[in-house]
């Protein structure tokens, strides 16, 4: 692994040092960054990691919100149109196109989600679904709940 220190990466305009395989890093630091901002590569906690990381059956637990009607029909993150009637969420860390398995502890009600936008924008929380998504889970009503999150693929 090499360590690259990327400028600007995400809504913070802060230095972030980034690990990348050798491959990876030999085509520049341009490209590295061009990687991030595709999802190819997730930047998680200010440290890049490689798609190739183990995300498989990783599971992380904290609080879900949801976001609506204000972002309906701009550009997410990874280019897509936000269709707040879709499946979808926003981490800001695991590459775009990844499927997770949302479960809500409080009803034990889940839904799967592709991530295709980065956020949530409060640190305290560890997703953003879209409407839809929320409301199969009963998250909805309530804005914000505990969630346990399983990545599929």
């Amino acid at each position: 692994m090499v360590q690259l220190v990327v400028v600007g990466i995400g809504c913070a305009t802060t230095v972030r040092v980034a690990t990348f395989p050798v491959d990876v890093a030999a085509r520049g630091v341009a490209e590295a960054a061009t990687l991030v901002e595709k999802g190819v590569v997730g930047v998680g906690k200010g440290v890049a990691q490689a798609v190739s990381s183990p995300f498989r059956s990783q599971e992380i637990i904290g609080k879900a919100s949801w976001y609506g009607r204000a972002h309906h029909g701009k550009r997410t993150a990874s280019g897509e149109i936000y269709d707040m009637y879709k499946l979808t969420a926003a981490h800001r860390s695991l590459p775009y196109g990844t499927k997770v398995n949302v479960t809500n502890m409080q009803n034990g009600r889940a839904v799967v989600v592709k991530i295709n936008d980065r956020g949530p924008a409060s640190k305290r929380r560890v997703i953003d679904l879209s409407f839809a998504a929320a409301k199969e889970i009963g998250l909805a009503e309530r804005g914000s709940e505990q969630v346990q999150l399983t990545v599929l693929d």
